[in-house]
């Protein structure tokens, strides 16, 4: 991996900058700082005057974890394109009918994570996430997370930063939504920022030439190509981006 701000990346960063080229970015931990009270986190303000700005250059799009809903609201004022929620699953154009079986699980896993404590419960309607930030034995407690998950019928397991998320298997991804996005936005390249093994299926697509993939921290294990420092760094590249476009 190398640093998108380093002047090689930025060559690279310039040259997708300039093609028909859709942006997307995951939000928590990439748009707006992780923080422990999931309700209270919004995306900074010089964050969002540059997404404002941005959004007069390019099309831009969210790819969240967070239900379609939650993450829209959010993104008030941005300008933000589209927004795909549940992890890509979610887009908003038509019922899904995933929501019977995502009911299912959270009934089975409200009674076996009774009794493990600090274990919260989030149920998005197209996927679970069962966090465990606030738990005093971390190791733990992900451990019974992942035993009772094992046994759900249909249940795709991702992790997560102290959590574990559920989608039903085969419903698509992150990356079946950025290639969807694409295709409707009728452009040719995509550059993709995120910062979570759920974004791993964006940067797994086999799309040389045609996808930017960027993660938010260094992960020699990531199938990211290109990196940013730290989460704080996204506006850097946002100057970065609206600068190509600024006559």
């Amino acid at each position: 991996m190398r640093s998108i701000l380093s002047p090689e990346g930025r060559e690279v960063l310039e040259a997708f900058a300039g093609s028909n080229v859709l942006l997307a970015f995951d939000f928590d931990g990439t748009l707006a700082p992780i923080g422990a009270d999931r309700d209270g986190v919004r995306i900074p303000s010089p964050t969002h005057r540059l997404l404002r700005q941005l959004s007069a250059r390019y099309p831009w799009i969210v790819v969240s974890g967070r239900s379609r809903d939650d993450v829209a609201g959010r993104l008030e004022g941005t300008g933000v394109t589209q927004v795909y929620g549940n992890h890509g699953v979610e887009s908003g154009r038509n019922p899904s009918p995933l929501s019977a079986r995502v009911a299912d699980w959270r009934r089975t896993l409200a009674d076996e994570l009774a009794g493990v404590p600090g274990a919260s419960l989030e149920d998005k309607g197209m996927s679970l996430s069962i966090h465990y930030r606030l738990s005093r034995h971390r190791k733990a407690a992900r451990t019974a997370i992942l035993a009772a998950a094992r046994g759900l019928e249909g249940a795709r397991i991702l992790g997560g930063k102290l959590v574990i998320n559920l989608l039903p298997d085969g419903a698509g991804h992150k990356g079946t939504a950025l290639l969807d996005a694409r295709s409707r936005a009728g452009c040719d390249t995509a550059l993709y920022v995120g910062d979570d093994d759920t974004d791993e299926d964006v940067f797994a697509l086999d799309q040389p030439g045609r996808l930017l993939s960027i993660r938010v921290g260094h992960d020699p294990a990531s199938r990211a190509r290109y990196f940013l420092p730290r989460r704080a760094d996204i506006d850097a590249l946002l100057r970065a981006l609206i600068g190509v476009r600024t006559p």
